[in-house]
């Protein structure tokens, strides 16, 4: 027998959609995006990137593999909601140790299944960028529409997910010392670095930029992380004190600053953010990469006109810029995620690439 809805996802535009609540039992009022992934909802749960908003899963069954403590991404779960078509209460898989409504009850997120998720998706991708709420399914939608209305948006999120004090992350025999601005960085990319012989510092965000070189490391990665790239002054200070000195790599919200350090603009992407599966095309040996990104902000493609940096990576459809490079100054930047997890691997060469510069700058 089939239950009344208990919940509600009311859209900023007053578009409704009922359904069962899981998890948290409060009202969340957040951005919401819609990701295409067909598996890793851990690891986008876990993914600071999302921090704060509210997370549309496209794959219609979500939770059947339940929640593995290896797989996290980050100490903590950040984001705001949940919306599924079918959540699974019963998973199978023997290194499960919680299934999802577990550990969203466990943080405070709040879940909504039993959506029509083609539709919102649909509607999303129409409609662009817009907040949403979780809500009692008996509150009308007037009132809904003023709650997301009244509540304003939390800004710079990379203060909220960015390390407090440095840590290490170190491997044996190491060859090369690396800094990670923590802009809301993922376990996986500092797996990637280890696993390549570097020895990892991770700071926060605002680390000074004396405290940085007195790290005395062979290259820096800016990394991925939520919110507006223009709410991090500090971050694209640093870049331009090292672009030149030692060799850069960014990734994600990094990609945008690097940008931004080298004078070009980001653009609010226009048909908001979503996470999906992008082919993008690599300028320079032409093979094409299946990669998974999430575009907020795009970078307007007009303002890298006259600036050092080159374009090396465009999107199959839509030719939008999702990765450059300055030879010049051994830095480069892309937008999505080469660390593939989850997603595909295609892009995981991005590391080595990382690697040779800094062999390159220390021979030379």
């Amino acid at each position: 027998m089939t239950t009344q809805p208990d919940k509600k996802l009311v859209l900023a535009d007053g578009t409704q959609f009922y359904g069962h609540g899981f998890g948290a039992n409060r009202t969340a009022i957040c951005n919401i995006v819609f990701n295409t992934s067909v598996v890793g909802y851990q690891e986008i749960l876990s993914d600071p990137s999302y921090t704060n908003q509210l997370v549309v899963m496209t794959y219609p069954v979500i939770g059947n593999y339940g929640i593995a403590d290896e797989d996290f991404e980050s100490r903590q779960i950040g984001i705001g909601g949940l919306v599924v078509r079918e959540y699974c209460t019963t998973p199978s898989n023997f290194r499960f140790t919680q299934t999802i409504a577990e550990i969203m009850e466990e943080c405070n997120i709040p879940g909504i299944s039993g959506i029509d998720t083609r539709a919102l998706t649909r509607h999303l991708r129409d409609k662009g960028a817009m907040r949403a709420a979780i809500v009692d399914a008996s509150m009308s939608v007037e009132e809904a529409v003023a709650l997301i209305e009244n509540t304003p948006a939390e800004e710079n999120v990379v203060a909220k997910v960015s390390c407090r004090k440095r840590w290490y992350s170190r491997t044996p025999n190491h060859k090369y010392d690396v800094v990670v601005v923590d802009c809301g960085v993922k376990r996986t990319i500092i797996e990637e670095l280890n696993r390549r012989g570097c020895n990892v510092v991770i700071v926060p965000y605002n680390t000074p930029i004396e405290e940085i070189r007195g790290f005395n490391p062979h290259g820096i990665l800016i990394s991925n992380g939520p919110g507006a790239p223009t709410e991090l002054p500090e971050v694209v200070s640093l870049i331009r004190e090292f672009k030149g000195e030692l060799p850069m790599m960014g990734i994600s919200l990094g990609h945008l600053l690097v940008c931004l350090a080298y004078g070009a603009q980001c653009d609010v992407n226009p048909t908001g953010n979503r996470s999906v599966s992008r082919s993008v095309r690599n300028a320079i040996s032409k093979r094409i990469e299946t990669t998974g990104m999430a575009l907020q902000y795009v970078v307007n493609r007009q303002s890298l006109e006259g600036t050092a940096l080159q374009v090396s990576h465009t999107t199959v459809v839509g030719d939008m810029v999702v990765g450059v490079e300055c030879r010049k100054d051994r830095v480069f930047s892309v937008q999505y995620n080469p660390e593939g997890a989850p997603g595909a691997n295609d892009s995981t060469y991005l590391f080595d690439k990382f690697i040779k510069l800094m062999e390159d700058s220390n021979n030379a």
